[in-house]
């Protein structure tokens, strides 16, 4: 007969295992991480009252209002998320078309308070996010996606960009990637996407040296550099965005027209997003 004592050990050891988040290290210059509080009422999102995190009138469908854009999925937290925070997810549907860019479909959340001549854009800055695909609402990976861009101030171009898809152009094999490219298009890094776990992404942007350096890990492990520091041109300021760009098919004017699918329902899950400052080459891993 067992005592109750070796029964409760028994429990223990059979008990789901604490799940490890990390501590940020560096000072936060932009959190997007969300309170949990907020996906009880995400009507926060829409007016400047209320969202303290993001613009609530960029970028996204011109009658679409956050609310019903984001969504709150039930997923294990994300490495850099904090107690009180949760996930978020960016869908797509047919109305995500920003002023008159029917080529597009797309919703892009940018930091509040992030300027082109704001403290995102000097010294040593490192942007932090992670992704988790959502099995209900998966990305068509026969188009281009934009996931995580900064774009310059003039929107002549995007300093660097995190993408997936078959980018226009170019070979269909590395649809199934995650490609981090430079504003010239120069693939910098890629990593096959993971349809089960989080995947964790960090930039540093060296806006002094004009170079970039590249993390990466996955679940719950430590990010660790895997590109650079290589040369790129930050120059022009600009801001973050972070979401959905959808690009279409069967046209050379993507902004303006092209094919994309009817009963759109796709989405990104992030986590763990914000801005620190890497002076003294700070990163938190």
């Amino acid at each position: 007969m067992y005592s109750l004592a070796l029964l409760l050990a028994a429990g223990s050891a059979l008990a789901a295992p604490t799940q490890k988040l990390a501590a940020i290290t560096c000072p936060i210059v932009f959190d997007g991480r969300v309170p949990a509080t907020w996906a009880a009422d995400p009507t926060k999102f829409d007016t400047y009252a209320t969202n303290t995190i993001f613009n609530p009138d960029y970028v996204k469908g011109n009658d679409l209002k956050w609310s019903t854009i984001l969504q709150f999925p039930d997923v294990p937290k994300s490495r850099f998320e904090g107690n009180d925070t949760v996930s978020l997810e960016v869908t797509l549907s047919d109305q995500s078309i920003f002023q008159k860019q029917n080529g597009f479909r797309r919703a892009g959340l940018q930091f509040l308070k992030d300027a082109s001549d704001g403290p995102g854009q000097t010294g040593v800055k490192t942007l932090h996010w992670s992704v988790k695909q959502d099995a209900a609402r998966p990305l068509n990976l026969t188009h281009e996606y934009l996931n995580v861009w900064h774009e310059a101030g003039d929107y002549s171009s995007n300093q660097i960009q995190f993408q997936t898809g078959q980018i226009i152009g170019k070979s269909a094999a590395d649809k199934n990637n995650w490609k981090i490219l430079d504003r010239n298009g120069k693939q910098l890094y890629a990593v096959a996407m993971d349809k089960t776990q989080w995947q964790n992404f960090a930039v540093k942007l060296d806006y002094t040296q004009n170079q970039v350096q590249i993390y990466y890990s996955v679940g719950d492990a430590a990010l660790k550099s895997v590109a650079g520091p290589t040369s790129a041109n930050l120059a022009g300021g600009g801001q973050f965005q972070l979401g959905i760009l959808k690009k279409p098919t069967g046209t050379t004017d993507v902004v303006n027209s092209g094919y994309q699918e009817k009963n759109l329902n796709e989405g990104q899950i992030y986590g763990g997003i914000f801005l620190e400052d890497s002076a003294n080459g700070c990163v938190s891993l």
